[in-house]
């Protein structure tokens, strides 16, 4: 009798029962499922983090390559100078001259590779070549001749290539070519980030071949179109220094002085000091606010 009660009861809760282990299952289902989503996103990460770190480490890898090859030429550099520091029997201030001169010239070297690492991140640049691209695609081709008088680069020439070999010319002592790749590149790209140092080339390979007037009329040229730019500084130093050659003594001590008060602490204002003293002039820099 007392079985009898319970039949009722029992057959009551397997429903219930069968009902709880279906919702089990398939809560261990979604459980399972979702656990293989995580795994496929873990390692669709790990891919992409494999990738990304042996990206990383060719970069540092290329830069310590470069940095190598400029720690080997700059020995080199340093070598030369010291074996005609030793041979030359020229007067004191002339080998100091040409010392400072070679000096100026590897620091404009490793300036250009600095240059050209920066025109890897440089947006400007790439919206510049973007922006000549698609102009060149819109327009018809240019002629054969007369499309450099147009302000219109040839198809083919960007901003970032035609830099790069003035650059690789300049630093190879071909300096008609470098001349006139940096002109054409102020003539079709006169708004980039680096038109300022193409203008400060020009005066420096005037001023390689001691041609002190225009040397003069491109670094001015650098401060008057180019006003706070990366070049100004080094622009008022070779105006010095150009002024100095060409026999302008009172204006070259001007441009000094301009130059030491407008930055007393930098590199090339020490230079420009040290011109001064071979003068036998004085300078001043303005003193410190308290």
């Amino acid at each position: 009798m007392r079985h009898t009660r319970l039949l009722p009861l029992i057959l009551l809760a397997t429903p219930f029962a069968f009902g709880q282990k279906k919702e089990v299952i398939e809560l261990q289902r979604d459980v399972a499922l979702l656990q293989d989503q995580v795994r496929t996103l873990q390692r669709a990460l790990d891919e992409k983090t494999t990738a990304l770190t042996v990206l990383m480490e060719r970069t540092l890898d290329s830069i310590n390559k470069a940095n190598t090859a400029v720690a080997v030429l700059e020995s080199g550099v340093r070598e030369k100078l010291q074996q005609q520091e030793r041979s030359v029997a020229a007067p004191v201030a002339s080998v100091g001259a040409k010392v400072d001169q070679m000096a100026e010239e590897f620091r404009f070297l490793r300036e250009s590779i600095a240059d050209l690492n920066s025109r890897m991140q440089s947006v400007q640049t790439q919206l510049t070549d973007l922006k000549n691209a698609m102009t060149t695609i819109q327009a018809p081709p240019p002629p054969p001749t007369g499309a450099a008088a147009s302000g219109t680069p040839p198809v083919g020439v960007s901003a970032d290539g035609l830099y790069r070999d003035a650059m690789r010319d300049y630093s190879t002592g071909k300096f008609d070519i470098a001349l006139a790749e940096f002109n054409d590149y102020l003539r079709w790209f006169p708004n980039t980030e680096f038109a300022p140092n193409a203008q400060f080339y020009i005066g420096m390979i005037h001023y390689n071949q001691q041609e002190w007037e225009p040397a003069l009329q491109n670094f001015d040229m650098v401060l008057e179109r180019f006003p706070e730019n990366s070049k100004t500084l080094d622009a008022m130093y070779m105006k010095g220094m150009a002024l100095l050659k060409s026999g302008q003594r009172t204006a070259a001590a001007q441009e000094f002085r301009s130059l030491i008060a407008k930055s007393p602490s930098s590199p090339v204002a020490e230079k420009a000091k040290a011109e001064m003293k071979k003068l036998g002039l004085s300078y001043s820099t303005p003193k410190k606010k308290k």
